[in-house]
């Protein structure tokens, strides 16, 4: 992963928002990928602006970091996306709808020129998850599975810190917001918009609080808010239960704005584990431990391994030339 000392430029791209950064490759065993400091920048994104004024905002996020980095990105958002050729496909999903069919990668390399010599492309809940592997989180684990729990439920299931996106043993395209939870989306019980709704429908008047004041009313002694918050994190260890023993998963992290109220969270998810097998009642649980650098490295964890493996690629065929 040779890039003459120089960090690696990231993009880690939200609804509302887009993080540029530094983020600093290790140089021995000893070290650690770590992010810059100081060098991270966020910029408001409009997700219903026009595909030039989006690009133009996530290259000026761009150009904010400086010129010295080695121009190879690593670029996390959030799908549906195709993260091979850097093409958006989103379409009806809330946001970002003027990017459908337009090539990230040529529109951003156009506004950067020779400060973007290479993009690599990667879904946000894998940078998530591969980010807190590389930091340490899945200690000495080679087969890690991370859900962030927010407005829905992102996944990532790694082997030896590499997403795994198809397969039995993972669920379609490896996205735990594909799986059902009694004949219906799991997301239709874990998930911002449904804890808020499950409070709500229990008790009209508080006026659908958000999950972190549920969460601080279920530590006050509401039954009801104990009630809906255990039955949700519940569902989610039931719901991906079967696929962390497919996939022979060694630790489970949960990261996201829910972790925070992990001593919620952990239980309920333990429980819901255990009614799927009892070997899963055991399985290591952990806290996301770097939420706010995790995807960042993981998204230069992915451009350096992809950079790296193409010049490889590359010397390769010009060895078996004749």
């Amino acid at each position: 992963m040779n890039n003459g000392g120089k960090p690696t430029p990231v993009l880690e791209i939200g609804g509302t928002h887009v993080t540029a950064a530094l983020v600093s490759s290790p140089g021995n065993r000893e070290q650690q990928w770590a992010v810059v400091p100081d060098s991270v920048v966020r910029r408001g994104l409009d997700a219903n602006a026009s595909a030039d004024t989006l690009l133009d905002g996530l290259a000026a996020a761009a150009r904010d970091i400086g010129a010295d980095q080695d121009g190879c990105w690593g670029v996390a958002l959030p799908g549906p996306f195709d993260y091979a050729n850097g093409v958006a496909l989103y379409e009806h999903v809330g946001k970002f709808d003027q990017l459908r069919g337009v090539d990230i990668r040529a529109g951003l390399r156009a506004r950067l020129q020779d400060a973007m010599r290479s993009a690599w492309f990667l879904n946000d809940a894998d940078a998530f998850g591969i980010g807190e592997v590389a930091l340490g989180a899945a200690g000495d684990s080679r087969r890690a599975v991370c859900l962030t729990l927010g407005t829905g439920v992102g996944s990532a299931f790694l082997a030896d810190g590499v997403p795994v996106k198809a397969g039995p043993d993972v669920p379609p395209d490896g996205s735990c917001y594909l799986l059902q939870y009694r004949g219906h989306p799991l997301e239709e019980t874990v998930s911002r918009r449904a804890i808020r709704r499950a409070y709500a429908l229990e008790v009209p008047d508080a006026g659908a609080p958000d999950v972190r004041a549920i969460a601080e009313a279920c530590r006050a002694g509401d039954a009801v808010a104990a009630a809906v918050l255990g039955r949700a994190f519940a569902a989610l260890g039931e719901a991906v239960g079967p696929f962390l023993l497919r996939f022979g998963a060694e630790v489970l992290i949960v990261g996201g704005s829910m972790a925070g109220s992990w001593d919620i969270v952990e239980p309920a998810v333990r429980q819901g584990l255990a009614a799927v097998h009892p070997q899963l009642a055991a399985l290591p649980l952990r806290k996301a431990a770097r939420s706010e650098e995790a995807g960042l490295v993981g998204a230069a964890w992915w451009a350096r391994t992809r950079e790296s493996g193409r010049s490889q690629a590359a010397r390769r065929d010009v060895r078996a030339e004749p």
